[in-house]
């Protein structure tokens, strides 16, 4: 095996960690000795070891003169768990080759630069693209502080998200429903409306065996909600926040069901008000300071365009499936306003599709469209 092969099999394991390890990064390593492998490990949970050290502690001999693959550069600060690269040293590593490099300030190159410093040979940028992919989560974030946001919907071929009675159950199959738990597994949190919660009483939790309920949040800009729905009713168990304005005309109402709502379980975040809505930059802030740094937004065709507007979407999931619904007053997974011109659309870029039983998902990046000049960055 060479070294890209060594280093697809750390991203292998890194993946392992999916899901467990926010906000810290998906990372696996492989050490290797005498062209056989005797340790390998990944960064399991946040607050537990780190993959270096999970990897050493695996070795089934010395792990002295050997070489490690690591899909990020090694850490050199105190965290949760002690630097990492104090681990490497004192395991008398001969070579260390690294995927990406660490973009947090504590680390930032620091990390191969200490290694380097004690005689340790570093390759660093094998599969690096692949490494970044791996953690686009955590290097958005770490850069912006705030939460990287995937807008994921299910409709029709006719663009369809519910008939026009509102039933919505079930649009895609069994198998794309499974792909979107594995979504809400995956990302930091899912947020809904308030619309959303009083047509369909969700409980926006993730029902995969052994999964991990994603941090529950409702815009919910007067505090609409039911006490008895699910979402509350649960907050106990699934960490729930509410993110809503405080400036609405029955302040005494407001505050009696703020307090409700908090006595539940949940958490009240108040923010700005634009449009007569939840200021959702201000939200992506303020939920950044609470370290979430991803988002599944699962919300209804208003809150969709709202976050379109705001420049808050990333990324696009659009599940597809092989059904006409007809409609004039069907809703449609993006509302509000909408452009004015063609010339005006939000591009996506960068699209894959994949098939899931009878449906298909198609995943885009979210481009920007400079008007001056007419194209997309």
């Amino acid at each position: 095996m060479n070294d890209m092969e060594y280093m697809s099999l750390a991203l292998r394991l890194a993946e392992k960690g999916c899901g467990w390890t926010s906000p810290n990064p998906m990372v696996g390593a492989v050490i290797v000795k005498d062209g056989q492998i005797i340790g390998q490990g990944w960064h399991e949970k946040y607050g537990e070891p780190h993959a270096e050290r999970n990897a050493l502690a695996a070795c089934k001999q010395s792990p002295e003169g050997a070489t490690m693959y690591v899909t990020l550069e090694p850490c050199c600060h105190h965290g949760k768990q002690p630097p990492c690269v104090d681990a490497v040293l004192e395991a008398g590593i001969r070579r260390v080759v690294v995927g990406s490099a660490d973009p947090n300030p504590l680390v930032g190159g620091r990390g191969i630069q200490i290694l380097r410093e004690h005689c340790v040979q570093v390759t660093e940028n094998v599969l690096r693209e692949q490494c970044d992919k791996l953690n686009e989560v955590f290097l958005h974030f770490i850069k912006t502080r705030k939460p990287f946001v995937v807008m994921k919907y299910a409709m029709t071929m006719d663009g369809k998200i519910a008939a026009y009675t509102g039933a919505s159950k079930w649009i895609t199959s069994e198998a794309a429903r499974s792909h979107v738990q594995q979504q809400r597994h995956r990302y930091t949190a899912i947020m809904a409306g308030v619309g959303t919660v009083l047509a369909d009483d969700p409980l926006l939790t993730c029902r995969l065996p052994n999964g991990k309920n994603p941090v529950r949040i409702i815009c919910d800009t007067r505090l609409q909600t039911p006490l008895t729905s699910q979402i509350v009713t649960t907050a106990g168990q699934v960490p729930t926040i509410f993110a809503a304005c405080a400036g609405g005309r029955d302040q005494e109402a407001y505050k009696q069901k703020k307090l409700a709502l908090q006595e539940a379980g949940c958490l009240v975040l108040e923010v700005g008000e634009k449009n007569g809505h939840v200021d959702l930059r201000q939200l992506m802030t303020k939920l950044g300071e609470k370290q979430i740094d991803s988002i599944l937004l699962e919300g209804g065709g208003t809150l969709h365009w709202a976050a379109l507007e705001s420049g808050i979407v990333h990324r696009v999931q659009a599940y597809l499936a092989p059904k006409l619904f007809g409609g004039r007053d069907a809703k449609t997974p993006v509302e509000g306003q909408g452009i004015a011109q063609p010339s005006e659309a939000y591009l996506l870029k960068d699209s894959k599709i994949t098939r899931l039983g009878e449906d298909f998902l198609i995943e885009s990046e979210l481009g920007s469209l400079d008007h001056s000049q007419g194209v997309v960055s």
